[in-house]
This record gives C-alpha cells, structure tokens and sequence, in this order.
C-alpha cells in the first residue's frame, strides 16, 4: 500500500522544483515530469506556490528569519516596521516629539490619524500604548488624566496596550466599547462585514449589542476571534478560539505581509486591493476558485500574479493599473 507523503515531504519537494526553477527554464522533460507530479496531490500546487512566493521575493524570503516553518508560517515575534510612513527613534523625547507631530496632546475631541492605501504606521500613545494601522485607516484618539480611549473610524488597527492601573483602554467601534487593562489585540472595521475583533494577548471585555441585552459584556481572550453584531449582521455573537498560527497569519499585514492558508485567487486578489491601485483581475472562474497558499509581500502584486502564472499555467497580462490572470485557448495581446 502506498505510503501518503506528509506535508514536509511535500514542502521539501517544492522547495526542490523551485530551487531548479530559479537556475533557469527546465527542460521539456523536466516539465513534463513536473506537471506529473503536481497532478500527483492537491497540496503540491499550494506547496510550489508558497516555495516559489519565497524565492521569487527576496524581501518576503529574508523577512521570514530563521523561525520560518513553511507548515504554519510562523514568524520570528519581533516586528519589522520600515514601511513608508512608520515613526521611528528611542526615548521619550522622540515619543513627545511623534506625540505633538500627530496632534495627540490638542483638544479634547481628540486627533484623528489615517493611513493612505498601501501605508501602514505605527501611532505611540502617551501612556506607553501603540496604534499600528494597516492600510486606508481612520482612529481619533482621545487622552486626558480620566481616560483612554481611542475610536476607530474606519479600516484596520492593532492595538498593543500598556498597563494602566487608573485608566481602562477603551476603544469604540460603532458604538460597542471594547474595554481592557492590558492587552495586544486586532480590530477590523471595512465596508459590507460585521467588525472583527482578534486578541493575540491579553483579555478584552466587549460591551453586548443593544439587540443582545444592554449592560452585557463579552470577554474575550487570547487566541480568540469574535464578529460583532449590528443592525446590518444581527447573528448572534460567539467568540471563537483559533489556532495561534492562524492568528500569526492574519496578522501578517503588520510587517507588510499578507499570508494565504487555502483562499481561493479570488479571495487573495481582493485582498490585493486593499494595499494597490495595481487590481488583479482572474478572468477564468475556474482559475479564480484555485486554492492559494504562501506568505506574500502586499505591496506586490504583480510578483503574486506572475507566482500565480507559473504555478497554475495560467498567462500574464498587463493593462495599465491592472494585472489580467487567465486560462484558455486564445492567446493574450500583451504577455509579460
């Protein structure tokens, strides 16, 4: 009876292909012998892709650290912030600085900062606190000697919250109150979802939607992940515990990253766009529902669709802004 290769077999043997690729164009006997193989199992095109995604992006490759396990994507814990529009500097006289540069010391309606498509910056609080925000963000922040609070308008935020004995950290998000004394957590806030709260670290008390019983709260903790409910989602709120690689992975976009375990093309192009005015558009259904996974760099996804186009034997096109994925018989006008 034949022996089911593990996932490291299968990791082992991408990486392998890939190394070949990347020494220049196989043979059509090579070809022919690896496109057996990848017929072989389900999981050697997602392996390939995600072997490929490191060798084809050197930045994403050297940023993974000695750490890297291509199984879970585990990265090394300590964060790499270089992307345009990070503050950057030591000591409290650069915070005051960074500080008074945002406008956090002004009135008391607070100051609002925002991020452009494809920036991502790091906003340090007075208390010690940091903001990060991920791309097209929106928080105000309010600070005073009675409270915390920080608002978040719209977009993506992850909050890394320094203990405060006198002050709880709040942070309003359509009108719940998110409520803790110490933690690390996520907050999701993007058009047509429900917002998603992830907590990495910590504990954070989330006050219940009015339809779910005034003065309620759900706590939720480490590893846990919770859509809250609106007028617009009205299902019932369930925190829900994931895995810490799973939690590693949708944080990825910290570090510029973005980190694919089984989406669909699809899914991964409209994540794309949120960090691009470069649109990826995958014109075969067929080609769009494919199984995608790797660790990619955001800000790229021309390096993502020429992955893609390899892994899948699918053409490349390049019109203007956007980046055509194809299948078929015709051939493309413009191939890159």
């Amino acid at each position: 009876m034949a022996v089911r290769e593990t996932h490291r077999d299968i990791d082992r043997a991408a990486s392998e292909w890939a190394a070949r690729q990347d020494r220049g164009p196989l043979s059509p006997e090579e070809d022919a012998v690896l496109e057996a193989w990848l017929r072989g199992d389900p999981r050697r095109r997602g392996a390939l892709l995600r072997a490929r995604a490191v060798s084809l992006m050197s930045e994403s490759a050297q940023a993974l650290g000695p750490d890297f396990d291509p199984e879970t994507f585990a990265e090394p814990r300590r964060p790499r912030l270089s992307r345009r529009g990070m503050l950057t500097g030591s000591g409290a006289a650069v915070a005051a600085a960074s500080l008074a540069a945002f406008g956090l010391v002004s009135s008391a309606a607070g100051a609002v900062i925002s991020t452009e498509r494809g920036e991502i910056r790091l906003v340090p609080l007075k208390d010690g606190s940091t903001v990060l925000l991920n791309t097209e963000s929106r928080i105000r922040v309010r600070y005073d000697e009675g409270r915390r609070e920080v608002t978040l308008l719209e977009g993506e935020a992850y909050f890394s919250v320094a203990r405060d004995e006198r002050r709880p950290f709040v942070v309003e998000v359509d009108g719940r109150k998110l409520r803790t004394a110490q933690a690390g957590f996520r907050v999701r806030k993007l058009d047509k979802a429900p917002v998603d709260l992830l907590v990495s670290q910590g504990r954070v008390d989330v006050s219940a939607a009015p339809l779910f019983g005034a003065g309620k709260v759900l706590v939720v903790s480490a590893n846990t992940r919770l859509a809250l409910a609106d007028a617009v989602h009205p299902s019932a709120e369930r925190p829900r515990p994931i895995a810490p690689e799973a939690v590693t992975r949708d944080l990825a976009w910290r570090d510029g990253k973005l980190a694919f375990e089984g989406e669909t093309l699809g899914q991964a192009a409209s994540a794309f766009a949120r960090y691009s005015d470069t649109r990826i558009e995958i014109r075969d259904p067929a080609l769009a529902r494919e199984p995608v996974t790797g660790l990619f760099a955001a800000s790229d996804p021309v390096g993502f669709s020429r992955a893609v186009a390899q892994v899948f034997d699918a053409r490349l096109q390049k019109d203007g802004d956007t980046v055509v994925l194809s299948r078929g018989a015709q051939p493309p006008a413009a191939a890159q």
